[in-house]
């Protein structure tokens, strides 16, 4: 997207976001250093949030808010309910957090006045799937460190750019791939790489598709919601709220089941499961050679993201993964000596996350008990080791050290997951060179690399 030219914005100034009630709150002229513990103004680290939805709002808004190294100054939303709610979430955290009353969060209703403010420093995205490429570019461009959920992006051209604009710019970019903060997955990880199951020679990765449904009404578009930049760089649709999200409420939203805004849970949950497993196949910056497989698509209904899938990828190391909702939703990694099994058991994000409850409470199991009782030792390969997800952005952008989820890592695992479902959209093997990161002899395969996109919401 092209970022527009806003002047740097005051502390202490106030804000038109243009929709009304969601006009900015300025911020106060002394913030207690009392109120952040230890940490004095000059050291925290101001973060904006882009997008406070659901995912913002039971998942990062938290994982920000649990640090006092870090302080949340501003919320921004094309909805202005949700303007007003993020600045309460917020400011309600800290009103209970001190025990006096708390009134200092910036409402935006346009992202890029919140990125031309330069007492932020950072910036948590949490928007739908099809801008996290565009914010993310315009964000390194405005000079701010970035917590980008997954996906990583809409198609695997803007997930290029966006690699590519991080790296050269030095800002710290964490991917919200929480699995690899979670000790299970990384011990699974390390007792692949150090050989606990001899061999690796299969990886079958578990995760479910999505049902069809969705009411195709077209409806008025809600007062407040700035509908025509919320479908960004997509084609102009009229609005129904199940391709949307509620217009109260914070339930799991439709867009995540329309193909124009993603493909589902091959990338949603799939961003997880494949990052997780190539952590462990230790090939973290490539991708498969070959990729085929099928998949039931949606006859009726607005929802048209794939339903019951099974694809098969081939790497270039020999390994093979298939991916499919028969298996158990997590990682089975299967070699010459046994498996190992990791998910996240009991652990939901959210309360629509697809997991089975399981007895393991480690969620962590593997064909001889030992093999999870071994433990790595201090001359094998120990894994990047991460408590929590946030708290390591938090940590790198005062080091500046390389995050456990940086964004190359991001973009093949994105990367991988569209291909799956490229493979099921054209129902045929598909034979991709990941250091090109083009299809070999298929024009029609490479023409899904990229999508034409919508002005002014472009990625120059």
């Amino acid at each position: 997207m092209k970022s527009k030219g806003h002047k740097g914005i005051s502390r202490r100034s106030f804000l038109r976001t243009g929709l009304g009630a969601a006009a900015a709150v300025g911020f106060p002229t002394i913030v207690p250093s009392s109120i952040f513990g230890q940490f004095a103004p000059s050291k925290r680290i101001n973060v904006g949030a882009i997008g406070v939805g659901r995912i913002s709002r039971v998942h990062d808004m938290p994982g920000i808010l649990q640090y006092d190294r870090a302080r949340i100054v501003a919320v921004c939303d094309l909805d202005a309910h949700r303007i007003e709610d993020g600045k309460k979430f917020v400011n309600d955290f800290y009103a209970k957090k001190t025990g006096k009353p708390y009134d200092a969060v910036t409402g935006y209703a346009n992202y890029h006045e919140l990125l031309a403010n330069k007492d932020i420093d950072a910036v948590v995205v949490s928007t739908p799937d099809h801008w996290h490429a565009l914010i993310g570019v315009d964000a390194v461009r405005a000079g701010k460190d970035i917590y980008l959920q997954k996906p990583t992006f809409l198609t695997i051209a803007e997930g290029r750019a966006l690699s590519n604009a991080v790296q050269a710019s030095g800002r710290i970019l964490q991917i919200g791939s929480q699995q690899r903060s979670t000790i299970q997955f990384r011990y699974a990880a390390e007792l692949v790489r150090n050989g606990r199951i001899g061999d690796l020679q299969r990886v079958e990765v578990g995760l479910p598709g999505d049902p069809a449904g969705g009411d195709k009404t077209a409806m008025p578009v809600p007062d407040g919601f700035d509908y025509a930049m919320w479908l960004g760089e997509t084609p102009y649709v009229y609005y129904t709220v199940d391709r949307v999200h509620p217009p109260k409420g914070y339930d799991r939203p439709g867009w995540l089941r329309c193909r124009q805004f993603g493909a589902g849970m091959i990338t949603g949950w799939g961003a997880h499961h494949i990052d997780s497993a190539h952590w462990g196949m230790n090939t973290e910056f490539t991708g498969p050679i070959e990729i085929w497989g099928h998949a039931g698509f949606p006859d009726h209904g607005l929802w048209d993201v794939h339903g019951p899938f099974k694809t098969e990828a081939l790497y270039a190391n020999g390994v093979h993964m298939s991916v499919s909702g028969d298996y158990p939703n997590g990682i089975k990694f299967y070699g010459s000596k046994g498996w190992i099994f990791v998910s996240r058991g009991n652990e939901q994000v959210t309360k629509s996350d697809p997991v089975a409850k399981l007895n393991d409470s480690t969620a962590l199991a593997s064909s001889d008990p030992a093999i999870v009782k071994s433990v790595i030792g201090p001359d094998e390969i120990h894994l990047y080791e991460s408590k929590e997800q946030h708290g390591n952005w938090l940590d790198c952008i005062v080091t500046r050290q390389e995050p456990i989820s940086p964004v190359e890592l991001g973009h093949r695992a994105c990367s991988t997951c569209l291909i799956h479902d490229m493979a099921m959209v054209l129902k045929r093997k598909l034979y991709w060179d990941p250091v090109r990161e083009r299809f070999n002899n298929d024009d029609e395969a490479n023409s899904m690399l990229s999508r034409p996109q919508r002005a002014p919401y472009m990625l120059s």
